[in-house]
């Protein structure tokens, strides 16, 4: 009788131990070091500095791991971190640290006016200065770019790698060019000839304010190639909402259906070989972005890996969610733990 009375006193003292430890832990990943402020849920306002003033951008963090830092760069350009809010339930259950950010121009962060601000050379500074910001480097620091978001990490990579651990490219190529011809040979295709026909000719028109054009593109080819789920996100439909036009068709054109603006003859494609970090490119097979392209770009870069969505489109994290999300992080632990290796 006294044995059975030692092992469970032994058992009930393990168990309240792990309890212990396990709530330790918890109360140090929802710890920000905060204790002089007011607590605002992880939510800072970055000041940003830029060639025609000082202005501040919107970021949230979530958890606390010193070894663990992921950026997420959202697409557009100037739409907003909401779309990609499903990383939230999926890296905090990892216990990753990790910040959903409203670039320069998008809802969230200040809004100037200035047009010399939107091209890829300032918003690559501006990431570096959110970087120090949350207090990255070399032995932490993730970025996970999808769409436009993508173009924003590669451009990073390509002038910032030394302060890099690993990149995460999401649904977009290395080529604007390439796209458009993806776009005009492969995915206009697969439309019928006569909705076809008039998205060109709008298009000729240059008629896209009438609202006809985006009733033709949304279910035609958003809901083909953008996100397949029959209910889109509320994450999802408020960034579509809060999307600053203004940027938007100044950098990317009028719709995702191909590249038409600042962003038209993008091309870094022969440079990827200079990225030497981890990286790991992401394509889907209704992807607005040629899965193929993508597959590629992952034997371009120096050490890369690809992750491919058979039920996936442009937002892949969302119609095909268990894939990506279980690729996106093997990758991060793979490159955590100095096992990563190409697959």
């Amino acid at each position: 009788m006294n044995r059975i009375l030692l092992l469970l006193s032994v058992l009930l003292l393990i168990s309240c131990q792990k309890q212990t430890d396990s709530t330790a832990a918890l109360a140090d990943y929802f710890s920000y070091d905060d204790s002089t402020t007011v607590e605002s849920a992880g939510v800072k306002m970055i000041p940003i500095k830029t060639p025609v003033g000082d202005f501040k951008v919107w970021t949230k963090r979530f958890g606390k791991n010193p070894k663990i830092k992921i950026l997420l760069l959202h697409g557009g350009p100037a739409m907003t971190h909401e779309y990609m809010e499903c990383f939230e339930t999926f890296f905090q259950r990892e216990g990753f640290e990790f910040y959903e950010y409203d670039q320069l121009g998008s809802y969230y962060s200040d809004q100037p006016k200035d047009s010399s601000l939107w091209t890829t050379e300032r918003f690559v500074e501006e990431v570096e200065q959110v970087r120090k910001a949350i207090g990255a480097n070399k032995s932490n620091f993730y970025v996970l770019g999808n769409s436009w978001g993508g173009i924003l990490a590669m451009e990073y990579a390509l002038k910032y790698q030394k302060n890099l651990k690993g990149l995460l490219v999401s649904n977009m190529m290395a080529s604007a060019p390439e796209y458009g011809k993806y776009a005009d040979e492969v995915l206009a295709k697969q439309m019928k000839p006569e909705v076809l026909a008039e998205i060109r000719a709008l298009e000729a028109k240059k008629d896209f304010a009438n609202p006809r054009y985006m009733e033709l593109l949304i279910p035609n080819f958003y809901h083909e190639h953008l996100c397949r789920l029959k209910e889109w996100p509320d994450g999802l439909n408020r960034a579509s909402k809060h999307v600053n036009g203004e940027v938007y068709t100044m950098m990317q054109g009028p719709s995702e259906f191909g590249i038409s603006g600042r962003l038209k003859h993008w091309d870094i494609k022969n440079r990827l070989k200079e990225i030497a970090v981890p990286t790991l490119m992401i394509g889907a097979k209704y992807d607005t972005m040629d899965p193929k392209a993508m597959e590629e770009q992952s034997k371009l870069v120096q050490k890369g890996r690809y992750l491919y969505c058979p039920n996936g489109s442009h937002l892949a994290m969302w119609d095909d969610q268990k894939v990506f999300m279980k690729g996106v992080i093997e990758f991060v632990k793979d490159v955590d733990s100095g096992d990563f290796a190409t697959k």
